[in-house]
């Protein structure tokens, strides 16, 4: 299936590895241009040496994207290089586990900072051309706990939350333009994000990593974790042309470990 992609410059963040480079590299087999952005140096020169064999251009951007300036940074880089980003991917490293009333102000705006500026500003950064090329794709990475909310993750619950609902307010003022708007939410995928909240929860339950494991696949109907290369793969069709009419969308890839109707 051609999905349109070829020729279109996409800005991938977090892409260094896990369900970031999983897209990245689903949108570079579409003949996709990309811009790869994190903050990890060293995993970002591996991620380009892999996606180069994909034989397109790939502009890699090492920032923060929880720091104005490392927003800043990145945007400088994709239009000194490219001039324009057709698709737009956010999705930045989580933040900090711990109970609801454990994290101080302090934590909560560091997590804001991470997780909700940076989808604010980096669209205001990029959308803005989208609707006077008209055409562009805006996909958010956010997780389940959208939906259902984690054990231990309340930052992580309440921000994810909030970029959903910007996005989803932002898809329906930029539809006409022919921009999508659309959130993705894995569920338990294969990462080091689920490794390092794998730890967190044997310190805090005293089960072993095993039981852990265990008890997240139980409550999946395929009895299993998924991989990155599925997300990839929902992404890369919602920056195609083929889902043009999908807007607005929270799209749960979880093998079905959320039981609600809707």
């Amino acid at each position: 299936m051609d999905l349109g992609l070829k020729g279109r410059i996409a800005l991938v963040c977090g892409a260094s590895r896990g369900i970031g480079f999983a897209a990245a590299d689903e949108l570079a087999r579409e003949g996709a241009s990309l811009a790869i952005c994190s903050r990890d140096a060293g995993s970002m020169q591996h991620a380009v040496t892999r996606l180069a064999s994909r034989g397109v251009p790939v502009l890699p951007i090492v920032a923060d994207l929880g720091t104005v300036e490392g927003i800043a940074h990145a945007r400088l880089e994709v239009m000194a290089r490219y001039g324009r980003a057709d698709i737009l991917i956010t999705n930045t490293g989580g933040p900090p586990t711990g109970q609801t009333l454990e994290h101080d102000w302090a934590a909560w705006t560091r997590a804001s900072e991470l997780l909700l500026r940076s989808a604010v500003e980096l669209s205001r950064a990029f959308v803005p051309g989208m609707r006077e090329r008209r055409w562009g794709r805006v996909i958010g990475i956010t997780s389940l706990a959208v939906k259902q909310p984690v054990a231990s993750l309340v930052l992580s619950n309440a921000l994810r939350a909030a970029v959903t609902g910007f996005f989803r307010t932002l898809a329906n003022e930029v539809a006409a333009d022919g921009v999508t708007v659309n959130t993705v939410l894995p569920g338990y995928t294969e990462t080091e994000r689920l490794e390092a909240l794998a730890e967190s929860t044997t310190k805090r339950t005293g089960a072993t990593r095993e039981a852990v494991y265990n008890g997240w696949k139980a409550e999946i109907p395929m009895a299993r974790l998924g991989r990155p290369e599925e997300l990839g793969a929902v992404i890369a069709f919602l920056a195609s042309d083929r889902a043009g009419f999908v807007t607005g969308q929270a799209v749960l890839v979880d093998g079905g470990g959320i039981g609600s109707l809707l």
